[in-house]
């Protein structure tokens, strides 16, 4: 019995912080694709009186949030577009503890943007349709998947 214990306890303290850490990381990977990426762009019903209302109102429901978040980035095109950029990584961007890219490729991307001067109760949004690079967080250095963006270039 001491020995499947001790089998036990060895699993537990060299493989469970391996599985939380992938479990956050699978996690992050699946909030970027849900947050980031709407292809074909959803046309959302009158009553949300814009694109980006009726995504921020998305949003903050995933988040289970309050908060009106400044602005948000979305892009429109394929999920496998923007993973590409993420496979082999040779910057690490300390500010933000990850490896981050810029893209080669400019991407049709959405910006929301909080409307200023409203009720701080309100949470409304003027969208800009635009294309650029993005910068990307990603994962890791290599075969890597986006967690992020941190800007627009």
């Amino acid at each position: 019995m001491a020995p499947a214990m001790a089998w036990l306890l060895f699993l537990q303290l060299v493989l469970e912080p391996t599985l939380v850490v992938n479990i956050n990381l699978q996690l992050a990977i699946k909030n970027f694709k849900d947050l980031h990426v709407d292809y074909p762009r959803v046309n959302y019903p009158a009553g949300f009186q814009g694109y980006c209302n009726g995504l921020m109102a998305y949003v903050r429901g995933r988040e289970q949030s309050s908060y009106c978040p400044k602005s948000h980035y979305v892009i429109h095109v394929p999920w496998t577009e923007v993973q590409k950029f993420c496979k082999h990584c040779e910057n690490f961007c300390e500010n933000y503890n990850e490896y981050c890219t810029l893209t080669q490729d400019s991407f049709p991307i959405t910006i929301c943007s909080l409307v200023t001067k409203q009720p701080p109760t309100s949470c409304r949004y003027n969208g800009t349709l635009t294309n650029q690079r993005l910068y990307l967080l990603c994962s890791q250095k290599y075969d890597a998947e986006p967690i992020g963006i941190i800007g627009l270039y």
